[in-house]
């Protein structure tokens, strides 16, 4: 339990750390851009909030596996396949949980407005100074609720990490799955304990986000 648990945690710390990453630059695009197919890329980003989480996990099984070209490209680095690994895991997760960083990020990036950055340029700060001194701290209420909602929304997946990582012990095995696992042999009793564990860490991240939202005001142009 304590492996599967630490297999867990790790995959949703790991996730948040690299959603974070990767969806600020996205997310402030979305935010600033006046081009009109930014909505298309928009809801690229938003389709795994309606895709059925086995869609993805097929798709990014295919992408991971030995035939792929993607894995031919990693073949002479000794890498035949990233299906049922945990970084097929991390992957996977990164695809699943995306819209829950770029929604918040983006909509704190917009709540900013013109008038902070205009008045930072007037005094002589630079695109990229502008974004790291006004439009990031600004954005704190964003960046604390993509954390939470992806971290949580990371460690509830069940169909992804199931399709990815095929629920190997020790390896690929996470919380959702050993309750599926478990159901699966008719151990409830501890299906039960782990389901609870669950619904209490859901709740303690939903009150959190609640908190953030009332604590943090948000940005005002």
């Amino acid at each position: 339990m304590g492996l599967v648990l630490a297999t867990t945690a790790e995959l949703a710390l790991v996730t948040t750390i690299l959603l974070l990453i990767i969806a600020t630059p996205l997310a402030w695009w979305l935010a600033r851009s006046r081009r009109w197919w930014k909505e298309v890329i928009g809801a690229v980003t938003a389709l795994p909030l309606v895709l059925p989480p086995t869609v993805i996990g097929f798709y990014v099984l295919i992408a991971l596996g030995p035939a792929s070209p993607l894995m031919a490209l990693l073949e002479p680095f000794g890498i035949r396949t990233l299906a049922f690994t945990f970084t097929g895991l991390v992957i996977g997760s990164l695809f699943y949980s995306l819209p829950f960083a770029i929604q918040p990020l983006r909509t704190a990036f917009e709540a900013i407005g013109d008038r902070p950055l205009e008045i930072a340029a007037t005094m002589g700060a630079g695109p990229l100074d502008r974004f790291l001194t006004v439009a990031l701290p600004l954005a704190r209420r964003g960046f604390l609720s993509a954390a939470i909602l992806v971290f949580a929304h990371t460690v509830g997946e069940f169909g992804v990490v199931l399709m990815i990582g095929g629920n190997i012990p020790g390896k690929t095995e996470v919380l959702s799955t050993r309750i599926y696992q478990l159901v699966e042999s008719l151990q409830f009793g501890e299906a039960h304990r782990i389901a609870a564990v669950l619904v209490l860490f859901s709740f303690a991240a939903l009150l959190a986000l609640l908190l953030v939202e009332r604590r943090i005001g948000t940005p005002r142009p």
